[in-house]
């Protein structure tokens, strides 16, 4: 059932060999790595607005001034990423060039944040876009929380299908979502130099001081602001996964999905503060402004369902661009092994699952606003910037390759407004970003200890060149046959027993329930089996494990002494269908569970499969 229900969901297993077919296209990368830089248009200058209306409307004229910057600073980090992805092709991102610029420490911070950021990612994308579905049709709005959780598993199945099969799905709405945008831009300008939208702005005129404005303010409505450059970093990250030149296609893909964002962002502002548009809670400002142009025509509700579908599969990007950043960890032994297998379909499953998880606990625990995990998303972004672009100075310093004075001047600039937002992101946002203080150190304290472990089973098992293996030789094995009662599954694990042991004991633990049944167990083993010692150890507390580990130990202790091995033989029926599994106890399980704690006792498992 589950096998059936595994194809269906995800498709049929794909060899090996197929895995340059899965590789992008700059048409589909854009699609399926750009959706998280592009949809941030939907909430950016929202966010914005948001910090400067709490002084008044006239301080809004400031927001085409915070958009300018943040225009700088995406011009400086789409030349960095672009440096990274030519001089670091292997993919990674902040977190390779950090860690050999910097040191292993600095790319593990790198890496860590991007992990929450990219989880941060999905959770942010799927509750924008459930708040763009819930404008649309209020009556969603109590059941937020449950479409953000379905549109995650939604896309994490997506992409457990493989990424050429996700990125094809994609290029529907993320370019549903550029037309749209377009139009949108293209008709509001047309109508203002027509005069059939009208100046609506404060009426304070446009360059003159505001009365009330402070630098600090002006701060806070920046380091929001910035959260329209999340997502950038993605295709320096998955350029592995990129068609031949693979370099590049991932900068040329960097270039046009700067290009478009860039031009969506100014428009979007501009069109915000000539209509004075206000944030409001029950409409986005990207919302207001679709009415404004459209109206409340067959073309706004398209408009807000592309906004809807990009915000929703902006999530993707995180999808894409998380497993590969797992495995590079993994591979440097700082996450578990297993971010490093692929699935049937030739992805990262593991990775993909561990995201989609990650991110609607997120949901579940911010109940799906996207207020309060913006500025927790805009830190996990701008310090991998930070870290990522200082390194590139450093690499250029050491390489001085080409133009390298001017490329270092680039990421110092970049570098320098990173630095400042995370700083303002701490002194004015403290309140919103503190648990990254606490999240990232468990985070550092979780890889190295990972680390270590690996060093440690790799240190204890490697075999040292010309010195031979110490191996111990043994006279002869005693066998432990864990019974419960006479079945054909204890006959059967007898007389495998008595195949591979010198010396066999049954063992049976028995309660007080039914003294007369235990007596009755013991009687028809001794008829059957005669030649086999048979012990009963009596539990008082109904615990089959507690008193077989205690014998076990003591049996194993003495064989060790005779120069024997002592090998624990755990017998278990097998049903012919998965799912009757349920139907019966795991005591088989626990046994094995605790007794593979101890070093000296083998464990081994005698299955008997059933015929119906």
């Amino acid at each position: 059932m589950w096998r059936y229900l595994k194809r269906v969901l995800i498709g049929k297993p794909l060899k090996t060999m197929d895995e340059g077919g899965q590789a992008l296209t700059k048409f589909k990368a854009l699609a399926l790595l750009s959706s998280d830089a592009l949809s941030s248009v939907a909430y950016g200058t929202e966010q914005i607005t948001t910090v400067l209306i709490t002084l008044s409307a006239a301080a809004l004229m400031y927001q085409l001034w915070v958009a300018a910057l943040v225009l700088v600073l995406l011009f400086a980090i789409t030349l960095s990423y672009q440096q990274i992805i030519h001089a670091y092709p292997s993919g990674g991102g902040a977190y390779v060039v950090a860690s050999t610029n910097w040191g292993q420490s600095a790319g593990l911070v790198a890496g860590g944040s991007l992990l929450v950021d990219y989880m941060l990612t999905v959770a942010v994308s799927t509750t924008s876009g459930t708040e763009a579905i819930t404008s649309a049709i209020p009556a969603l709005y109590p059941y937020s929380v449950l479409v953000s959780v379905l549109i995650v598993i939604g896309i994490m199945l997506l992409n457990l299908r493989g990424m050429k099969e996700s990125a094809a799905f994609l290029t529907i709405p993320v370019y549903l979502f550029i037309g749209m945008i377009i139009v949108m831009i293209g008709v509001g300008f047309y109508n203002i130099m027509s005069g059939n939208i009208t100046y609506h702005a404060a009426a304070t005129p446009f360059g003159d001081p505001v009365k009330g404005m402070t630098l600090l303010l002006f701060l806070r409505a920046f380091s929001s602001g910035s959260s329209s450059l999340t997502g950038v970093e993605a295709i320096s990250n998955a350029v592995p996964n990129f068609k031949e030149p693979k370099r590049h296609n991932a900068a040329a893909t960097l270039a046009i999905m700067a290009g478009i964002l860039a031009i969506f962002f100014a428009g979007i502002t501009f069109l915000s503060y000539y209509m004075g548009i206000r944030p409001q809670s029950s409409q986005t400002v990207l919302s207001q402004i679709g009415t404004a142009v459209f109206g409340h025509g067959v073309l706004y509700y398209i408009f807000q369902l592309s906004t809807a579908m990009i915000l929703a599969v902006a999530a993707n990007t995180g999808f894409s661009a998380f497993p590969i950043l797992a495995y590079n960890l993994a591979k440097d032994k700082f996450l578990p092994h297993a971010y490093l297998d692929r699935g049937d379909r030739l992805g990262y499953s593991n990775g993909i699952i561990s995201l989609a998880v990650g991110a609607i606990v997120l949901i579940l625990i911010f109940h799906g606003q996207t207020t309060l995990l913006i500025p927790l998303y805009a830190i996990g972004v701008f310090v991998p910037f930070v870290l990522s672009q200082s390194g590139m100075i450093i690499h250029w310093f050491r390489t001085r390759e080409g133009w390298w004075v001017g490329k270092a001047l680039i990421n110092l600039l970049g570098a320098l407004i990173s630095l400042g937002l995370v700083t303002v992101l701490l002194l004015l946002r403290f309140g919103n970003v503190w648990p990254y203080l606490i999240i990232m150190p468990l985070i550092l304290l979780l890889f190295y200890r990972i680390n270590g472990h690996y060093h440690n089973v790799a240190k204890q098992l490697r075999v040292a060149e010309k010195e031979r293996a110490d191996i111990h030789e043994y006279d002869g094995a005693t066998v432990i046959v864990l019974v419960s009662n006479i079945t054909r599954v204890t006959s059967g694990a007898i007389n495998y027993a008595r195949s591979i042991g010198d010396y066999v004991i049954a063992m049976h633990v028995s309660f007080d329930e039914n003294p007369e049944k235990e007596h009755k167990t013991a009687q028809e083993f001794k008829e059957e089996f005669p030649d086999i010692r048979f012990v009963d150890i009596h539990s008082s507390y109904r615990s089959i494990a507690t008193p077989t580990l205690r014998f076990c130990d003591v049996i194993a202790k003495r064989a060790a002494e005779r120069n024997f091995t002592t090998t624990v033989l755990v017998p278990q029926f097998v049903p012919r269908h998965p799912w009757q599994n349920v139907l019966h106890n795991q005591t088989a399980l626990r046994l094995r569970t605790i007794l593979n704690s101890r070093e000296n006792i083998i464990v081994s498992t005698y299955n008997y499969h059933l015929k119906e």
